[in-house]
């Protein structure tokens, strides 16, 4: 749907902190707002083209409104394009089809015991019942279809209601062609498929185990047979979250719904108290577009504003760390808190322990959790159940080290050559040498004995000595009193399970010998605009401000501090884009 211009009117343009401004009435902010051209008028006006910004705008459209999406990057898809798309939403059809054993009861009483009582209810609630709503909806409405990703955990399945087969799902994959000359905005991957292939979110977890698992060779040759199926039909075969932005950005095609890219958000406009549309940057000057519904900000979180991150969280920390969009630099926080909006979680990310490669941090997934290694920290002593949630480890490393700065932070993950015979590093194949870059930037070290490869990592060598004597024995025994590693399916998800008695275990003892350096990396921030179970943005008193919705990491997370499964991002993300829209419409 196309917009129709709109005459200047008197507007508010907040340019101060809060809702002070507004109340002050200054003439000389009414009067930059007055100068500021119309640029066209819609119902919704969307902030950010990532999951949840694309989800409010399809929504918004196939409700019948005029819906503009601005985008601050040259591409569209933010994090989400970046992503592995995993999606964790409970009770929704993909997996219900597929005979999880999921119900609204086990969902509410696991997502209760995540997330505990900083939650309100409601909020839980609305994502509970409206994430399965969101998803058929999305893929009545796009070329989107899913896939269960079978067998990968709840991230707490020993907790009521959680699942160790898993609820996340992830898209399945889709023919770039569907975009025409749209595909070439799609914002890049973090890790690219390789060359020739066909890969799924969970076909990494065999890939990793292709040199010693007769399934992962197996997996590694339907990856191989699905490039070439769709190569033999002139495809452009996507998978993961350049398949989940292109499906979206394509129902967006299809509706009508125009994306402005390298449009960034300036302010919001408000007028009697209510958002009432935005300042935007277009073509290298300012305009207003006005929302006669409302506004939805989407715009992701502030993971590459160095300010913020001081200002708002723990040292060290660092917005190189970060695998997030770089464009996501709290805009549209900030914006919200100037129109009155209170923020919630701002300390908090989507941790992950991630080694900081140059050019880029890599966040180790299945690398800090596969049998033959373990990480240490200043000390030399083991500290943390590798294998458990990244997002766990994280908070592990930060709590550590507050009260002796350093001892945590860096820590290192150290494995051995017999690790490295059999298991896939990053993008190396087993067998093969680290990049020299990866030595050179300090992230690696290798040495051919333990005392050695202590002395390079500047900890205690008699301490590194005791700590790895005692770690071998346990993986020996398959047990592990001291952190429970393997304890819970989710531990042995990235794990071999050619390796016995305990898959995520094996003794550290081939040299030579790997260390990598261990920061607090994360997917994204999850603190922003406190909203309510109508995604409505919330003053500080729980007041309203009417005009305003927020989702994804632009909003306070659902998940609290914690992460409940795969895809706890992008799951909310979706589900409170959509609705925002849906209050919107019903309105």
């Amino acid at each position: 749907m196309s917009a129709s211009p709109t005459s200047p009117s008197r507007r508010t343009v907040l340019t101060g902190t809060g809702a002070g401004v507004l109340a002050a009435g200054l003439p000389s902010v009414v009067a930059r707002a007055a100068d500021t051209p119309p640029l066209g008028e819609y119902d919704v006006v969307v902030v950010g083209s990532g999951a949840s910004g694309m989800t409010a705008a399809l929504t918004a459209a196939g409700r019948g409104l005029s819906v503009l999406v601005v985008e601050k990057a040259p591409t569209f898809g933010g994090s989400a394009a970046r992503s592995g798309a995993g999606i964790w939403l409970p009770n929704n059809s993909v997996i219900l089809g597929a005979g999880v054993p999921d119900t609204p009861e086990k969902a509410a009483a696991y997502l209760a015991a995540v997330v505990g009582p900083g939650v309100p209810a409601s909020r839980q609630q609305a994502f509970l019942s409206n994430g399965p709503r969101m998803l058929d909806f999305v893929m009545a409405h796009s070329p989107l279809k899913f896939r269960f990703m079978d067998g990968y955990s709840d991230y707490y399945p020993n907790l009521p209601g959680g699942l160790p087969n898993g609820r996340s799902i992830e898209p399945d994959q889709i023919d770039g062609n569907v975009l025409g000359a749209e595909l070439a905005h799609l914002n890049s991957a973090y890790l690219p498929v390789p060359a020739g292939m066909v890969v799924f979110s969970q076909d990494y977890k065999w890939l990793n185990l292709a040199a010693v698992s007769a399934k992962g060779l197996t997996v590694s040759t339907e990856c191989l047979a699905r490039g070439a199926a769709a190569a033999a039909c002139g495809q452009k075969p996507l998978t993961m979250g350049q398949a989940l932005a292109t499906g979206l950005r394509a129902g967006l095609l299809r509706a009508g719904v125009p994306v402005w890219l390298n449009c960034p958000l300036v302010e919001l406009v408000q007028e009697g108290g209510a958002v009432t549309g935005v300042v935007v940057e277009k073509g290298g000057a300012r305009g207003v577009v006005r929302a006669r519904r409302g506004v939805v900000i989407g715009s992701g979180g502030f993971e590459h504003n160095a300010e913020m991150r001081a200002r708002y969280q723990q040292q060290p920390i660092g917005t190189q760390w970060s695998v997030g969009a770089k464009e996501n630099t709290g805009d549209g926080i900030r914006a919200g808190e100037r129109a009155g909006a209170a923020l919630a979680l701002m300390d908090d990310a989507w941790w992950g322990p991630s080694i900081p490669l140059p050019g880029e941090p890599y966040f180790c997934l299945a690398e800090r959790t596969l049998p033959g290694g373990l990480m240490v920290n200043a000390a030399g002593a083991r500290f943390v159940n590798e294998a458990a949630p990244y997002s766990d480890v994280v908070h592990v490393m930060y709590e550590k080290d507050r009260g002796t700065p350093g001892s945590h932070i860096p820590a290192w993950l150290i494995v051995d050559q017999n690790y490295r015979d059999k298991y896939l590093f990053k993008d190396v194949l087993p067998t093969f040498a680290f990049p020299d870059s990866w030595y050179e930037a300090g992230a690696a070290k290798k040495a051919w004995s333990w005392d050695a490869l202590a002395g390079q990592i500047g900890v205690p060598a008699a301490a590194l000595r005791a700590t790895l004597n005692r770690f071998n024995a346990q993986a020996w025994s398959g047990n592990d009193p001291d952190f429970h590693r393997g304890d819970t399916a989710y531990d042995h998800y990235y794990t071999d399970p050619g390796v016995h008695p305990n898959s995520c275990l094996a003794p550290v003892w081939a040299p030579p010998f790997y260390a990598f350096r261990i920061v607090p990396g994360d997917l994204g921030t999850k603190g922003g605009i406190v909203t309510d179970a109508r995604a409505r943005a919330l003053r500080e008193d729980g007041a309203v401000i009417r005009g305003l919705w927020a989702a994804g990491n632009a909003s306070a997370a659902v998940m609290g501090h914690s992460y409940a499964g795969a895809g706890s991002t992008i799951g909310p993300a979706m589900t409170f884009g959509y609705v925002a829209a849906s209050d919107i419409a019903d309105a």
